[in-house]
């Protein structure tokens, strides 16, 4: 995935994140293939790219 297509991503905060700067991700759900994951304190840093299955399993395995 190209690095424009990321920037020009809409992206959403974890609800779970905090408002004072600790432990907050935000995913980009406009993908169909993948689900973007990064920090939303570092906006402009790396980006994980998971799949939909995978992110499922995850979310499964911690809600």
């Amino acid at each position: 995935m190209d690095s424009y297509r990321l920037s020009a991503a809409s992206w959403i905060k974890s609800s779970y994140s905090d408002d004072n700067g600790g432990n907050c991700i935000e995913i980009a759900p406009g993908f169909p293939e993948t689900v973007p994951v990064r920090d939303s304190k570092t906006p402009d840093g790396p980006v994980l790219l998971v799949t939909r299955s995978a992110w499922s399993a995850f979310l499964a395995g911690v809600c």
